[in-house]
């Protein structure tokens, strides 16, 4: 079963980590995952200027140096960056040395980032316990499950629609694999919120 939303039992599981911003207000923010990517991130770019909507963009080490000239877009947008590891490595898969040093390697090319997302949400405790020290990790409230080849784009938008409320951190995808369902999502899902009053907002 795909769980589009975050349960509590997920979240007290980590409770150091930021799963969701405050609700006092109509603000969503929009999260992007293991770019950049030639075309897809530059399409995410772009949806963002029409609906004047800011984002932050946990990227890959090794994606930043293989197109860093797609990476200084994202920087001149003016977006938060965040560190996803040098090679999108899962943690419950590795030692934890190896880990924290993956991260470091993706923290040298983008030094002023304080924010860190685990690939696939995997990360053990004594892995995050020196990241935390110098970052914050960052989950998510709603997933849009847009790199899924067993949901279809109607129903990506229809859950991410249906779970997204105020202070939601939303996580989608700027990689060729969630491309088709992200073209199709993403357009719609930035006009109804704005068309709702919301803004959105980088973390």
């Amino acid at each position: 079963m795909f769980i589009h939303k975050t349960n509590f039992l997920m979240r007290a599981f980590y409770p150091d980590f930021i799963w969701k911003m405050s609700e006092n207000q109509k603000v969503i923010y929009l999260t992007f995952d293991d770019g950049p990517i030639p075309e897809v991130t530059e399409f995410v770019l772009e949806q963002l200027d029409i609906y004047q909507a800011k984002a932050t963009f946990f990227c890959i080490g090794e994606n930043i140096v293989k197109n860093p000239q797609i990476f200084d877009q994202l920087l001149k947008a003016e977006h938060s960056i965040g560190n996803h590891t040098y090679n999108h490595v899962r943690g419950w898969d590795v030692e934890d040395n190896f880990y924290v040093e993956n991260f470091k390697k993706c923290q040298g090319v983008i030094p002023d980032s304080t924010l860190f997302r685990p690939p696939y949400g995997r990360i053990k405790k004594n892995q995050a316990k020196p990241i935390l020290e110098t970052h914050k990790i960052v989950m998510w409230d709603v997933l849009s499950g847009d790199y899924s080849l067993d949901i279809s784009p109607e129903n990506v938008l229809k859950k991410s629609i249906q779970h997204t409320e105020n202070g939601s951190i939303v996580l989608f995808h700027d990689s060729k694999k969630a491309e088709k369902n992200l073209r199709f999502t993403l357009p719609k899902f930035l006009k109804h919120f704005t068309e709702n009053g919301y803004q959105f907002a980088q973390l």
